[in-house]
């Protein structure tokens, strides 16, 4: 009985551990996010639309059915469904984004996001995915089929890249209203104003006219 009593109570701590990962719980039914705060109050960064005037296009989104553009530089496309596109997830800690790859080459290029675990299902296609941890940096990596599902875990550097000759799909659910996402050479390479070459030709061990091409590279981008 005891055992079973510890069991149980590992579980608790397991699970609330898991919940203070991700946006905290609410303390109402819900709080539908609205730009103007007249007479509104602010809860998780929004403010909260009268209750009172609450209606069912609040906790609503179409469009996930249509596929994204790929014709881009990197040949994929992430269609997110946050708290800007559904006010009604304010507070309530989850998103959902639907991923869209072009023909072998399309990447989700490795990136993060800062407030999100994300759980990954593909429903069309083959991916190769995988995730760093933090330091000493380890790579877990899988190809994943139609139905399979992989779990991308809280700020770690992931990615996710189409390997066969036709296009992919997947859907993503995220524990946040607002995950973020940190694109990796963007933000080491592209951001405004830029990062000293020097910083990066030491840290990257880079000739620094290599890292001036690739800043060049990616302002524009």
């Amino acid at each position: 009985m005891k055992c079973f009593h510890f069991l149980v109570f590992l579980a608790l701590a397991l699970a609330f551990s898991f919940a203070s990962a991700d946006d905290p719980s609410p303390l109402q039914d819900f709080c539908v996010a609205i730009p103007e705060p007249e007479n509104a109050v602010f809860v998780n960064g929004k403010f909260c639309k009268n209750p009172n005037l609450t209606v069912a296009e609040d906790f609503f989104f179409p469009g996930l059915n249509v596929p994204g553009n790929t014709g881009n530089r990197v040949g994929s496309n992430v269609t997110l469904v946050n708290v800007d596109r559904i006010p009604g997830l304010n507070t309530l800690g989850i998103s959902l984004a639907r991923l869209d790859f072009a023909p072998y080459g399309g990447l989700n290029p490795p990136h993060i996001h800062p407030r999100g675990t994300e759980i990954l299902v593909v429903v069309e296609g083959t991916l190769y995915v995988g995730f760093v941890t933090s330091n000493p940096n380890r790579l877990f990596t899988k190809v994943l089929y139609p139905g399979d599902v992989f779990v991308f875990p809280i700020g770690l550097i992931h990615f996710q890249f189409n390997i066969a000759k036709t296009n992919a799909v997947a859907f993503a659910g995220l524990s946040s209203q607002n995950p973020g996402v940190i694109t990796i050479a963007d933000a080491i390479f592209g951001p405004k104003p830029p990062i000293n070459p020097d910083v990066l030709a030491k840290a990257f061990q880079l000739d620094k006219d290599m890292v001036e091409k690739l800043q060049k590279l990616f302002e524009n981008a």
